[in-house]
């Protein structure tokens, strides 16, 4: 009897327990696939926020890189070559990613790739250019050593032109002196005239019809030979230019007024030489005779008539 009561408490007791248990397994359970789902999705959150992260990070260091690159185009620049132009184009294009990708907001992965090809691409044409101007000075170095040496050669040259000038000057100055004709033995003389003809020197203005002027062509061997003109210049007591008293332009901003023309077949020897000045009265007092080669004064001499 007791048995059975006790069997039949037991049964229900049991079937409590086993209730309980079930209950407590299904909230373990319960718990544990909450824990799971909480921190998958922490894990997410986490995987998002540091894909951003590195994504940012990499954006700061792009910029920074266009930075740099852009002192590098500025250098570039400064170096004032041909492609100055192009390199200034180039830096606006550098200028403009920044700008773009300052007031981008959490670029996506594809984008910061996209940024990194046009850095690449920019970095590239950079390094071409600097090998281009590299070039171009080297060659400006020795396109300019090429223009030094001719410098010096068109110096050297010059130099010996110069020396060939001078010398070449120095001898046809030293040929003109040498063929110069000189002129000496200046006389005037006052003549006076007979009814037979004859004509005698006379120191009497009354007894004056005329005077002869007389030089002497001193004899030269490297002077051109041939017809030689002089001119005679007389003047009176009052400057005035007796005879023909005509002007002669010699074509280099001189001119002389002369008397008379004496002329003279030169052959290189020595040789005498006179004019004749007539006129209807001379006064009394002194005559100026001056001897002229083309514009060049010779000599002079004078005669006084009482």
């Amino acid at each position: 009897m007791n048995k059975q009561n006790e069997i039949k408490w037991f049964k229900p007791l049991f079937a409590l327990i086993f209730v309980l248990g079930i209950g407590a397994v299904a909230l373990v359970f319960s718990n544990e696939n909450d824990a799971i789902e909480s921190e998958a999705g922490n894990k997410s959150i986490v995987n998002t926020i540091s894909s951003e992260s590195r994504e940012t990070s990499e954006q700061k260091d792009i910029l920074d890189s266009l930075n740099v690159l852009k002192e590098a185009y500025d250098q570039a620049i400064l170096e004032k070559t041909a492609l100055s132009k192009e390199l200034e184009l180039e830096r606006r294009n550098v200028e403009s990613l920044m700008e773009i990708i300052k007031v981008s907001q959490n670029p996506s992965a594809d984008q910061i790739r996209i940024y990194r090809n046009q850095l690449f691409g920019l970095k590239s044409s950079l390094e071409s250019k600097v090998t281009e101007i590299k070039k171009l000075k080297s060659q400006n170095k020795n396109l300019l050593t090429e223009i030094e040496s001719q410098n010096v050669v068109m110096y050297q040259q010059k130099a010996e032109n110069d020396t060939l000038i001078s010398k070449q000057k120095k001898l046809e100055s030293t040929l003109k002196d040498a063929s110069r004709l000189y002129l000496s033995n200046f006389k005037a003389v006052a003549l006076r005239e007979k009814s037979s003809g004859a004509e005698f020197e006379t120191t009497k203005a009354k007894n004056t019809k005329k005077l002869k002027i007389s030089f002497t062509v001193n004899g030269n061997a490297v002077a051109k030979t041939g017809r030689r003109v002089f001119y005679v210049q007389v003047l009176d007591q009052k400057n005035t230019v007796l005879g023909d008293n005509r002007l002669i332009e010699f074509g280099n901003d001189k001119a002389l007024v002369y008397s008379f023309i004496v002329s003279a077949d030169f052959q290189g020897k020595s040789l005498n030489a006179y004019g004749i000045l007539n006129a209807d009265q001379f006064k009394k007092g002194t005559y100026f005779v001056n001897y002229f080669d083309k514009q060049e004064i010779m000599g002079s001499t004078s005669v006084t008539l009482e």
